[in-house]
């Protein structure tokens, strides 16, 4: 008869309480999360052996295990425990332990998750953006030049190369770092099972689940958040097709793009000489008329709409489920700045408030950079790793 050696990580243990899961050692194993949970597989279900696993500090059989990712934190097992061990924001520390694990620079997760680099981390943004608008100039607000006598973003932090530069620098970073995270994940799970089906199968199967959000309908206690999770999601895609769209306008297209002339040419690449020199002249802003600004503004009250759903979702299960922890909490804050920040400035502009507009809309770039650069640490990585953790249970039959 085989046996298997159990070595306990005592630090582990420690971790995922100090991650969140303050709750795990009141769990007794009574099974009951097990029994009322919709969403596990009847066959080895969770999350019993996950509270199991985390209390003797398995953390190889946590971080290879897709069940971690297949909850989807429902919290009927945090409703029905007798103990108040509350497995479900148990397993929400895990996650995020899991996505230390296997994000580089660990240091960098590690921070995200941590309430006292908040402010270091905000600081990185802001401090680069206020370089930006000094080397062109542009402190105080009040010197920003204005285009055909309006408020003009473009002359305010010129898409060349400040914002675009930034940003796609931002986006490949977090791009990276999400595959190279993804690619060590999928290695973890390998240990454990064999995915024999079909990748392409799998991932379509994946897809289409996560467009109509099938599991949330199993959800009880939660079962609010899924017209939430929806309309945030949605929005994120139509903010992408906006990114997108307004992309092919300035670099395709060259629709809506405010020029800097020098001597009589236009300069597309802006240095501080340029700026000072020139004189801008082209279209100040998109039309409210043109589709780009419906898809955005329709995909920012849906955004807006699914944050506030959210946070009454939350705060309405709080007793429960739990209210969360900083982590969760992060992440929804930067979303709703994000969505805030966007829609005022696009009002306080068209209002012609010059201060108050261009406050709005440096917050929003600040915003952008923290919720993109930081992707790859933050809850917004869950989309991820969740979707990994479900085209790897396809393949291997685990669903």
């Amino acid at each position: 008869m085989s046996e298997k050696v159990i070595s306990p990580d005592l630090g582990f243990v420690k971790d995922v309480i100090r991650s969140g899961g303050e709750s795990l050692k009141k769990c007794y194993q009574c099974a009951t999360c097990t029994v009322v949970c919709n969403v596990t597989p009847e066959d080895n279900p969770f999350p019993r052996k996950e509270m199991i696993q985390a209390q003797w500090g398995l953390k190889d059989e946590l971080f290879g295990n897709p069940d971690i990712w297949l909850c989807h934190q429902c919290s009927d097992c945090s409703a029905y425990c007798p103990r108040g061990a509350n497995p479900g924001e148990v397993l929400g520390a895990v996650r995020k332990m899991s996505i230390e694990k296997h994000s580089k620079p660990a240091f960098l997760a590690r921070m995200v998750g941590d309430s006292r680099w908040l402010v270091p981390l905000i600081a990185v943004p802001v401090a680069l953006f206020l370089m930006f608008l000094s080397m062109i100039g542009n402190l105080p607000f009040s010197n920003i030049p204005r285009i055909d006598g309006a408020i003009s973003f473009r002359s305010m932090m010129p898409l060349v190369p400040f914002v675009d530069g930034t940003f796609i620098l931002a986006f490949n970073f977090a791009l990276i770092v999400l595959a190279v995270g993804v690619l060590s994940y999928w290695k973890d799970l390998s240990r454990n099972a064999t995915p024999q089906g079909s990748l392409v199968g799998a991932i379509i199967s994946t897809v289409l689940e996560i467009l109509v959000h099938r599991k949330f309908d199993q959800c009880d206690v939660a079962s609010g958040r899924k017209i939430a999770h929806m309309l945030v999601f949605f929005g994120f895609i139509g903010l992408a097709v906006t990114t997108s769209l307004s992309f092919l306008y300035e670099w395709g297209l060259h629709r809506h793009l405010a020029h800097l002339f020098v001597d009589g040419e236009a300069v597309m690449i802006v240095t501080p000489e340029a700026m000072k020199a020139g004189e801008w002249e082209g279209v100040s802003a998109v039309p409210m008329s043109d589709p780009l600004k419906w898809i955005g503004n329709a995909s920012a009250l849906a955004l807006a709409v699914g944050v506030v759903l959210l946070l009454i979702n939350r705060v309405a299960t709080a007793a429960k489920a739990g209210i969360g922890g900083y982590y969760d909490w992060l992440f929804l804050a930067v979303v709703t700045t994000v969505g805030a920040t966007g829609i005022l400035s696009q009002f306080t502009r068209m209002a012609d408030m010059a201060g108050l507009a261009y406050s709005m809309y440096f917050l929003h770039l600040v915003s952008i950079f923290f919720l993109f650069a930081y992707a790859p640490y933050s809850k917004m990585a869950h989309m991820v790793y969740r979707t990994t953790a479900m085209v790897f249970a396809n393949m291997s039959g685990r669903k």
